[in-house]
């Protein structure tokens, strides 16, 4: 699936953004701007951006906070990659050498702070208390998420329930967020903003569950990081979780020992579990659920170009294979 032809409605405001993006990264503290041009010019989809800038589109919005706030969305989701590389001790993303493995933890998480602190000034510009609101909530959801993960690694026993609760709050949530911050520019009706914001949490549980599944099923070149990754840092996401209930006594020892300890010594072993157990194919169905259930909380908006890329979007989130 065509990423770029779907994101075509947007493509020129999603210029604007970049330069929205560029232009709020000026620091006279010359570390700030060096690390967070890198960690911003790195690469990456830009999803929640674009959601924003659809879904305000879909509700008729002619204004311009949208593009500022697109760019609110980058910098929290920018601020998060940051301290999540620094508590996982990753070394590569997008293909690249994060930031913390280039400039030391200390500076990573400080300029995380940094990009914080920006998009709440950029909000206050924006000047709306709803948005702010829904921000506010937003982060600290997100938060209180990545505390819940950090509780669950190397633990064989979370459950799917607790896996499934965290990736809401870590990242369903600003996923969610965004498409709200866009229909509440557009001043639609609460029972469309509600809707919308359903479709952005449904989005952002099946993106999940795709990058969970791709770590066990992806390629190094395609998906920008290293294969197993969540495996070395213990951490139990649902095609582990999936494989251990499914597999037999060797494979579920196999895995359990995997998670307690992480590490890649037993990578292809426990990949071959996963595969064999039908735990890919389980993430897969559960994912598409998700997206299926994105696309059916949109169906009330009015039929737009947005609308439709919206839809796609759905699609391309269980679709991809990076």
């Amino acid at each position: 699936m065509d990423l770029t032809a779907i994101l075509a409605p947007v493509a020129d405001e999603m210029h604007r953004v970049d330069e929205a993006i560029r232009g709020s990264l000026s620091s006279d503290v010359a570390l700030v701007s060096q690390l967070s041009h890198y960690i911003i010019n790195s690469g990456g989809k830009r999803l929640r951006p674009v959601v924003v800038l659809m879904a305000a589109r879909a509700g008729g919005y002619q204004g311009g906070h949208h593009i500022d706030m697109a760019a609110v969305i980058e910098f929290i989701h920018t601020a998060t990659l940051l301290h999540d590389d620094v508590v996982d001790g990753s070394e590569m993303r997008r293909g690249l050498n994060t930031a913390n493995a280039i400039w030391g933890n200390e500076a990573s998480v400080l300029v995380g702070d940094f990009l914080y602190s920006r998009a709440f000034q950029m909000m206050v510009g924006v000047g709306s208390l709803e948005i702010m609101s829904i921000m506010a909530d937003a982060t600290n959801t997100i938060a209180a998420g990545e505390v819940m993960q950090l509780m669950h690694v190397h633990d064989p026993d979370t459950s799917e329930a607790s896996y499934l609760e965290v990736i809401q709050r870590k990242t369903a949530t600003l996923f969610q967020a965004g498409a709200r911050v866009g229909a509440a520019l557009s001043g639609m009706p609460e029972e469309l903003k509600d809707a919308v914001g359903r479709y952005g949490l449904h989005l952002g549980n099946a993106f999940q569950l795709v990058d969970d599944l791709l770590d066990y099923s992806g390629s190094v070149e395609a998906i920008g990081k290293n294969i197993g990754d969540d495996l070395a840092e213990g951490k139990a996401t649902l095609p582990l979780i999936r494989a251990l209930g499914q597999g037999d006594r060797d494979q579920r020892e196999l895995i359990r020992s995997a998670i307690e300890h992480g590490g890649l010594d037993n990578l292809h072993e426990v990949v071959s579990a996963v595969e064999s157990t039908g735990a890919i194919e389980y993430t897969s169905r559960l994912a598409r659920s998700e997206a299926d259930g994105a696309i059916e909380a949109i169906r009330e908006l009015p039929d737009s170009a947005f609308r439709e890329s919206l839809i796609r979007l759905a699609d391309f989130c269980v679709e991809r294979s990076y």
